[in-house]
């Protein structure tokens, strides 16, 4: 049994990777400030001896004793992440620096959740992980891009300057149950907006593209990067190769929620990406032949569920005054 830190655990991937880790057999900590994360998406492991939570926030340091580290800790849609821009530099940095300082003193391993944002816009199609990347420095997303991309270089200066056991992944986008409805991120919004009857809002011309993980799939990489040789600390990118264009998703939801909503356009946010799709030749080579399993039609099906019922949930307690 490994007793094993998860930042970020309350939240929507954090809490899947909890609940993963405990089924096979280890002792969990949940590390959450719930900035963005929700103590109803882990309630449910309270009764479980093997399962702990602490309320902390990792930009400042916290001392305990680990065996591995799962370093989620960060806003991680555009809603969250520029609502305190600074916040979420913070988080990404002095975040990191603490938990690779605990890793330090431990001689724990410590796993990075980076990003695909490290690759901006890129102007390379599909990103492999020796793409540097197409980033504004200064734009409204940089909060969120540079500070993971500061945590990386972190990440591997603790490496070679202080041996800490350390692993990178770059997550793609991801979708699943426990999303929040406002989360901002598209795979929610068109959910939510197509069970509600709402027009389905697309920004620009939508032929702008992204490749859609289930979470399932994501928690599985992580789980396998972790357990990779001492010697390979990536980065690695972990996401689904399929590209699907945003008016292709508003189709699907359309069609899988019964809906008759109507699709419409909006002006395209300052320095969204035109293009998002990963190269995961690496990951299918490291990983223990690792590649994603769910097809968007599967997980849009589970997470369309998961939205109804929430909404249910939320309708009758409205009406109980709950």
């Amino acid at each position: 049994m490994k007793r094993i830190l998860v930042t970020g655990g309350a939240g929507f991937v954090g809490s899947h990777l909890c609940e993963r880790l405990l089924r096979e057999g280890n002792e969990v900590i949940c590390m959450d400030n719930y900035f963005t994360g929700r103590k109803s998406k882990i309630v449910h492991l309270m009764d479980n001896p093997y399962f702990e939570l602490i309320r902390h926030d990792v930009t400042l340091p916290y001392f305990l004793e680990v065996d591995e580290i799962y370093n989620l800790a960060c806003p991680a849609s555009p809603v969250h992440y520029q609502h305190n821009p600074i916040k979420t530099i913070k988080t990404s940095v002095l975040g990191a620096i603490n938990m690779l300082g605990l890793a330090k003193r431990t001689n724990a391993k410590i796993l990075q959740a980076s990003t695909s944002e490290v690759y901006g816009d890129p102007e390379m199609h599909p990103q492999p992980e020796y793409y540097w990347g197409h980033v504004n420095p200064i734009g409204i997303r940089s909060c969120y891009d540079e500070g993971k991309r500061c945590a990386e270089s972190l990440f591997v200066n603790y490496h070679e300057s202080n041996d800490v056991l350390v692993k990178i992944i770059r997550i793609f986008n991801t979708y699943g149950p426990k999303m929040e409805p406002d989360d901002g991120r598209v795979v929610s919004n068109f959910i939510n907006q197509a069970l509600q009857g709402q027009d389905i809002t697309i920004y620009g011309d939508g032929t702008q593209t992204r490749s859609f993980q289930y979470v399932s799939d994501l928690v599985d990489g992580m789980i396998k990067m972790m357990a990779t040789e001492d010697s390979f600390i990536g980065p690695i990118n972990i996401g689904n190769p399929v590209e699907f264009t945003m008016l292709e998703l508003a189709h699907n939801v359309i069609e899988l929620t019964g809906s008759s909503s109507k699709i419409i356009h909006m002006p395209l946010p300052s320095d969204d990406p035109t293009q998002r799709q990963p190269d995961i030749s690496l990951a299918k080579e490291m990983l223990n032949g690792w590649e994603p399993k769910i097809s968007l039609r599967e997980g849009l099906i589970e997470t369309i569920s998961y939205f109804d019922e929430l909404m249910k949930t939320n309708s009758i307690n409205k009406l109980l005054n709950v």
